[in-house]
């Protein structure tokens, strides 16, 4: 199956060909479906605080002395951001009559030309077009040369948005300038993360767009005039958490060139680079999940009471540990911890290895519509526990499954705090805490041929599978992501 020159291109990516040969064993097997019991409700799984207890969590957490820091992925290109704007450059013939038509069967390229000046690159753009096409953006529209703005947005020659990532476009408009993402994060980063005058911030980004992020971060920090001293860090996806691909039939997938076909694994395969920070507590938040500075208020004052929450069940947990190896039977008020982190059904013989895993606090708003993933009761071999599921996970075949996924109330935002340290102060070692078998297979294409692609368990889902786990609700204004370009012209981007 493997000759000597696949095996060893599988050693240069870092992997063994053991891994290799079970990816692709994988491929025919499947991973098994989530056993999903019921959904995670505010009347069952997913606390509700209280105005007051929102301030006294903030409090505890303003007041503890520990290291913090947050971390971003943020290695996504923003290609499919811009995918209307792409087919529109396939379809478009420069005519009245084809804009029309492209504009009503495709509301968003309407939409976006209608609000063009709405958008934070709007001034950089038109400037763009003026200096190298010689006209303005309404001129280019009134002789429906609509192609030529949208060239200068996404390709080389102008913006290059099409190529760059979505953390370095400008989202927000502000009266004396305008915002990526990255540079908001760093704004939030201010109010609810720093300790001691210092942030902690980590962005994972793709090895090709490191020195970019740098530079316009570097930039950045040099324009806040406080004192705040940031420790700004970058890491890449290991080339050894990529997958092999599979054809349709469950062979190796190659290339043109005979070679076989890696691609990376999902977010999943993050595990390792957060496994390898080693702050107390780390937030966790999606890179395109932002907001201009008149909203992150109710952003800042739950991420803070989300990490009160986090330090009080730390404190909890700490203590029974600390009794159980001073010769207590702390059995009973461990079962009650247990199963206000999530876990029940278990014997009294799991409670100290329960007690002892990484904890996250994770918030979760109200289902709207939105696609992906929510959070669920799981059922497992020894106990049924607090889980985020994503849509794949499911078998919707099986009636019963399908219906208890659709009834959920709650949708993951990505908006999570992770203690990842002991009661010892010994750093968890997080892949020891990762199902393996909760992860995903889909079809995709490469150069025009299909094929099987796999994902590690997703770093919200299977990755922190047996972690502990507190769902708490959290406003929907929290949740403000940038899936498509007309995304921005929402009011909460504005």
């Amino acid at each position: 199956m493997f000759s000597e020159a696949d095996k060893t291109q599988i050693e240069s990516k870092g992997m063994e060909l053991a891994q290799a040969k079970a990816q692709l064993a994988r491929f025919e097997i499947g991973f098994p479906f989530a056993k999903i019991s019921k959904p995670a409700t505010t009347a069952d799984g997913i606390k509700v605080l209280s105005s007051q207890q929102i301030d006294d969590y903030r409090k505890k957490y303003e007041q503890a002395a520990i290291d913090v820091l947050k971390f971003v992925p943020a290695s996504g290109a923003a290609t499919r951001m811009f995918k209307p704007l792409f087919a529109f450059l396939d379809d478009f013939d420069g005519t009245e009559s084809s804009f029309e038509t492209i504009s009503r069967e495709e509301k968003k390229i309407g939409r976006f030309f209608q609000h063009i000046d709405e958008f934070a690159f709007y001034d950089e753009l038109n400037q763009l077009l003026i200096s190298k096409k010689g006209k303005s953006i309404d001129e280019a529209r009134k002789k429906y040369q609509h192609h030529e703005v949208i060239s200068m947005l996404l390709g080389e020659k102008g913006l290059n948005y099409g190529n760059r990532p979505k953390g370095l476009l400008h989202f927000h408009k502000y009266e004396n300038e305008t915002r990526t993402p990255a540079h908001e994060h760093l704004h939030e980063a201010i109010a609810y993360a720093r300790k001691s005058g210092k942030v902690n911030i980590h962005f994972t980004v793709s090895a090709e767009h490191v020195k970019r992020f740098d530079e316009h971060l570097q930039l950045t920090v040099n324009q806040f005039s406080d004192r705040t001293d940031f420790a700004i860090a970058y890491s890449t996806q290991k080339p050894e958490t990529d997958t092999l691909a599979s054809t349709l039939s469950f062979d190796p997938f190659r290339d043109a060139d005979g070679k076989l076909l890696f691609r990376p694994a999902g977010h999943g395969a993050l595990l390792q680079n957060l496994d390898e920070l080693e702050s107390d507590i780390i937030f966790i938040k999606n890179i395109d999940n932002v907001v201009p500075d008149r909203l992150k208020p109710e952003t800042i004052r739950h991420k803070q009471a989300l990490a009160g929450v986090l330090l009080s069940f730390q404190e909890q947990t700490f203590d029974l540990l600390n009794r159980l190896d001073a010769g207590e039977n702390i059995l009973a008020e461990g079962r009650k911890l247990l199963e206000e982190m999530g876990i029940r059904g278990f014997g009294d013989d799991q409670i100290p290895d329960l007690l002892n895993r990484p904890i996250r606090v994770c918030g979760m708003v109200k289902n709207e519509g939105e696609p992906g993933g929510g959070p669920f009761w799981v059922k497992g071999e020894r106990s049924e526990s607090l889980q985020i599921v994503e849509s794949a996970q499911v078998d919707k075949s099986n009636p019963e499954q399908h219906r208890a996924f659709k009834r959920g109330t709650h949708f993951n935002p990505v908006d999570l705090v992770c203690g990842v340290k002991n009661y010892k102060g010994e750093k968890f070692e997080l892949l020891r805490y990762r199902d393996e078998e909760a992860g995903f297979i889909s079809e995709k294409s490469f150069q025009g041929k299909k094929l099987f692609a796999m994902e590690l368990p997703g770093l919200w889902n299977g990755a922190m599978a047996h972690w502990n786990t507190i769902f708490v609700e959290v406003p929907l204004i929290t949740f403000n992501p940038v899936k498509t370009i007309t995304d921005l012209l929402k009011p909460t981007h504005q």
